[in-house]
Order: structure tokens, then sequence, then C-alpha cells
């Protein structure tokens, strides 16, 4: 699918032409008749100021071009289009803006699982999951509806500020069904496959740190470390004598207690939300051998010089220079995904790191 002509001066000036130029650059995952309807309803899902269900939206449409509600419906149920080829779609558009600004160096790709509200019976795949949003380390509250894994590229808007996560791939999880952490694998392998000259930046939070141990098609992987992992120097070299070698070194410790023994701390500006804070950094090379057993992957501690939050423990398999880090401990980015209230909130600390071993 061709990615949209925005690279114009027009284009760029004229938020008309822009607008016009995005949705002719997913043209090809629908049929002629189905494409109008798609028009119809992306304009009235931005000019929809309350919930944007079809309803609302045909609501907000110009009577005099507007179908039948249920023309709409239909569309969404079993129209004429292909997800798969939206979201190459969407991917098109998302490397052509990239490509344009000169970014010419690894897609920064954020994944993570949130519970999309739609409790309804004849839901296909919904069922009880944990609401992360609600629940607290003291209570765990579950809700009804879809469990869906979304994978996105992180854009940095121009105008600064937080940066936009962009879905190119969800995944439903079902219950009993693929785990999210295969979910995810699946989608990363089918973003690699896409784009086969990128080379990628994972961003995850814990549950999916499994992921590093994957090896994955020309993606780094960063997520955060369990505060009881247990940590090991690399193996040492083959003796040469009869019996297995050994897989791991000697035992280094857990994360926390590497921290509290660790000296030469970095002071490093980070971008917080689109705000410079600053932050205390260290690092060093170990070998967490239940997630990554044959290779090496980097600890980072993240403290804060005036001690009110506690430290962050974060691992890269990046080991060659330069580290970048998002954080994602809510559902804020995951809302300005979805695009819809019930699917986000809370509190959210999008946290971005960069250093220099």
């Amino acid at each position: 699918m061709s990615p949209p002509d925005t690279s114009t001066e027009a284009a760029r000036n004229h938020p008309g032409l822009a607008w016009k130029a995005l949705l002719a650059g997913v043209a090809d995952a629908f049929s002629s008749p189905s494409f109008t309807l798609f028009v119809t309803i992306a304009q009235a899902w931005v000019c929809a100021t309350g919930r944007r269900t079809v309803t609302g939206m045909v609501s907000v449409m110009d009577p005099a071009t507007a179908r039948a509600h249920d023309a709409y419906h239909r569309f969404v149920r079993a129209g004429a289009w292909s997800l798969d080829a939206l979201w190459d779609g969407m991917l098109a558009c998302v490397v052509a803006l990239l490509d344009h600004r000169g970014s010419d160096g690894p897609l920064i790709c954020v994944i993570d699982d949130t519970l999309f509200h739609r409790p309804g019976r004849k839901v296909e795949g919904a069922a009880s999951f944990r609401d992360a949003v609600r629940s607290t380390a003291k209570r765990v509250v579950f809700a009804r509806g879809l469990n869906l894994v979304v994978l996105a590229i992180r854009v940095d808007p121009p105008w600064g500020g937080q940066p936009i996560a962009v879905p190119v791939g969800v995944a439903l999880h079902r219950k009993g069904g693929t785990t999210t952490t295969d979910l995810a694998r699946q989608l990363m392998g089918g973003l690699a496959r896409r784009l086969p000259a990128r080379r990628f930046v994972l961003c995850a939070d814990g549950a999916y740190a499994t992921l590093a141990g994957d090896h994955l098609p020309r993606t780094q992987v960063v997520s955060r470390m369990r505060r009881d992992a247990a940590l090991f120097a690399p193996a040492p070299p083959c003796t040469g004598k009869a019996g297995r070698p050994r897989q791991k070194g000697v035992r280094l410790g857990t994360p926390v207690e590497l921290a509290k023994a660790a000296t030469g701390w970095k002071t490093v500006k980070v971008d917080w939300r689109g705000t410079p804070v600053t932050k205390l950094l260290w690092s060093t090379d170990v070998l967490w051998y239940r997630v990554c057993p044959d290779a090496m992957v980097r600890l980072v501690v993240v403290k804060d010089p005036k001690r009110v939050e506690p430290d962050d423990f974060f691992f890269t398999t990046d080991l060659a220079g330069c580290i970048e880090m998002s954080r994602c401990r809510s559902r804020e980015g995951r809302r300005a995904t979805m695009g819809g209230p019930g699917s986000g909130g809370g509190r959210c600390d999008h946290f971005n790191l960069m250093c220099q071993k």
C-alpha cells in the first residue's frame, strides 16, 4: 500500500489537504462503496464530542450526505474492507512521516495489553480480565471486555510534549488461548516482515520481559526488570573437562542489592512527559539467566536524587551504546492509542531515557 503524499508544501500547511491525503493512503483497504462510508465515519469521528459510537457519529454527520444509520452499522460488522490492509496503510503513513523528518534510526515500538470495555454477551472474545487501571497493589479489580494486545510506534509530535503512540497492529487475547507474550511476538514478527530494511527498539513492561530471550529479528528489547531477579556474571570459558559446560557465572545478587553497592552514578536529564527532570543513572552488564539465558543484558538503575520515588530497574538487550527506554505504568498512552473513553485513564509515567555507556 502506497503511503500518503503529505510531503508537498501545500499538504503540510493546509490541514484539509493533509487529512484527504491521509485517508487516500488507506483507500486500498476498502472497496469503492466501503471507502465512501469509511470517509464519512472518519470525518464524523473527528467531529463527535461525545461517545464515538456509530450512533453517536451518525448524529453529527451532514444530513444532506449521510446514509441511513444501519448502513454504517453494517459497514463495521460485515463491510468489504480488510483490517490487515488498514494496518498496512497506517504503518505506511507513520513510516512516511518519519522518513520525511529524516528519522533513519530504529523505530521505537511500544507494546502492551489493555482491557477494552465491551461487556455485551454477544461480543466475540469478551471475558473477565484484570482491570489494570482500577487495580492497586492491595486490591485487584476484574472487568468484562476485550483483552487487546496493541503494538504502536512512537512518534514525537512537532509541537513537543509527550510522545504519541500510533497503533500499527492489534491482536485479541482470548481466555485459554494464545498468551499475550506470544501475540506480542507475532505482532513484532509481522512488523519485521513488512519492514525488512528497518531496525526496531521494542519497549514493554515487565510482563513482556521474556521477549528478550526470543531474539526477535533486528529488534532490541527494553523492559522492566524484577526487583528480585537472580543475576549472574557471564559464563566462564570452557575448561575442556568432561561434563556440561557452565551456563552462568557467579551469582551477583538482585538489582536492589547491586543498586545499594553501586558507585559512580551519572546525573542525566530525562524527558518526563515532555518536561526535563534530573535523575541518577547507573548501569552494568549482567546475565539474567531465567529470561535470556544465552546473552547478556544491560541493567539500568534509575534513582530519584531527592529520594522521593523508589528506584526503577530496567534492562535492554542493546549493549553497543545508546539506550532508549520508555516506561508506561498506566493507561494514558493506551487511551490515546485506542482512542476512546473507558480504554484508559489514570496515572501515566511515560519515562524516556537516553544515555551513553
